[in-house]
């Protein structure tokens, strides 16, 4: 656990590094739509209870031994239309995310893995089950690590070469980097910037991810309350990115949530930041395996 897991306040410190994104780009935006509608907690996965997080009536306890209908529900908006509607708006306007994908959900809609790889878009692993991994044991997750991998290789014909769990346990990264292959992990929020860490004597990279530019505060205390405060925070972010990449250029991720940026009303506000970003020039819009291929390149680990 310390040595995947080492607090680090210095970071870049007041001089980071110039990342030389591809066209002189003032900003990169990477836009993660997190596909996770049928992994979550339900007693039919095999779990003690319903689930509790992330739906729309937050704060109720789980129904232990029974199943919530309700929720149940909720969650397969996500991938019955909440899907298909994001997908449509980033087609619209030729523009690719990485979808962070959970195993077992992908298992159940295989349609929707084919949709995306066939627009583009990349699949990282979001673990094979979307639940708290913190008190799993490490057998157990090294299996589910596994598992997802495998249900991302046939559900989608290749192998996912970045990872984010969301709730780590002491070990994720460290199973991240024995099992190998990933060009990046996303278990962090702590820069604007990727950067290196070195993990059992392996160099990682991470590529950080974000709790803020995201449709799961619909969800949590504090939050949005309404479309317009998601649309307004994610054009302040933006704005203040942009403007400091004019000396250091930085990058955005934006996180989305089928079931939750694909309602109507949430998806307003996305259009209207998806028609913000493409007003501006010097703007990469990147998978997130593409800002890693372009950081190994131009930033590769260098032995401390």
């Amino acid at each position: 656990m310390t040595d995947a897991y080492v607090r680090d306040f210095v970071g870049y410190g007041g001089n980071p590094p110039d990342p030389q994104w591809p066209g002189d780009a003032r900003i990169a935006i990477s836009f993660v739509l997190n596909y996770e509608e049928g992994g979550e907690n339900t007693v039919l996965n095999g779990d003690a209870g319903s689930e509790t997080y992330l739906h729309e009536t937050p704060g109720g306890a789980a129904r232990i031994g029974q199943r919530d209908l309700n929720v149940e529900t909720v969650y397969e908006y996500g991938a019955r239309a909440g899907f298909w509607r994001i997908m449509e708006m980033f087609r619209e306007r030729n523009m690719n995310f990485t979808c962070y994908g959970v195993g077992l959900a992908l298992e159940k809609n295989p349609a929707a893995a084919r949709a995306m790889v066939a627009a583009g878009h990349e699949i990282a692993s979001h673990g094979y089950r979307w639940i708290d991994y913190s008190t799993v044991r490490e057998e157990v997750e090294r299996a589910h690590i596994r598992q997802a991998i495998q249900a991302i290789e046939q559900t989608c014909g290749m192998r996912p070469v970045g990872w984010y769990t969301g709730r780590i346990s002491a070990n994720t990264r460290r199973l991240i980097v024995e099992e190998g292959g990933f060009l990046y992990e996303s278990d962090a929020y702590n820069d604007d910037l990727p950067y290196w860490v070195e993990v059992a004597g392996k160099p990682q990279l991470i590529i950080p991810y974000t709790l803020d530019n995201n449709d799961m505060k619909f969800c949590v205390p504090p939050g949005f309350s309404a479309p317009s405060g998601f649309y307004e925070y994610l054009k302040d972010a933006f704005d203040v990115l942009y403007h400091e990449g004019r000396r250091a250029p930085k990058m955005m991720s934006v996180g989305l949530h089928c079931r939750l940026a694909g309602r109507p009303g949430r998806a307003a506000a996305l259009a209207r930041f998806l028609d913000y970003v493409q007003g501006h020039d010097r703007v990469w819009v990147a998978r997130r395996a593409d800002i890693a291929r372009h950081w190994h390149k131009v930033h590769p680990f260098k032995q401390p």
